[in-house]
């Protein structure tokens, strides 16, 4: 499996924006994508996904606030966070959809198949 890195998570003001990176160390060039967040005292959340073909998604907690986006040559996946609520606060992670943890799964993020370091978003 592809190695994949979360970064530029901080604490960030309601209302104010990050941007988060993942990075691969293998091709994701076939590989549909997607963000999971992981809130302190909450079951893991799908967040967005950006197919290989460019479609995306996006939980209807985060549409019209978040941007998913990809760039295969420089093997990154990103996730814009706008008008960021408390209610975002938690840790992020990206992951092969194919390998994240199914609908209806209701347990932790990480419980559940193999996943990169995460980072924390803290939204005040």
């Amino acid at each position: 499996h592809v190695q994949l890195v979360e970064s530029g998570g901080g604490s960030v003001q309601a209302g104010g924006s990050r941007r988060l990176t993942c990075t691969a160390f293998g091709s994701i060039d076939a590989s549909d994508m997607g963000w999971y967040r992981q809130p302190p005292d909450n079951e893991c959340e799908f967040i967005s996904s950006i197919r290989s073909d460019g479609r995306t998604d996006y939980s209807d907690s985060v549409k019209g606030r978040f941007t998913i986006s990809r760039d295969n040559g420089k093997k990154t996946v990103w996730l814009q966070m706008n008008a960021l609520e408390a209610t975002d606060t938690g840790v992020y992670y990206c992951a092969a959809t194919a390998i994240a943890p199914p609908k209806g799964y209701g347990g932790r993020c990480t419980d559940n198949g193999q996943w990169g370091p995460g980072t924390q978003v803290t939204v005040s």
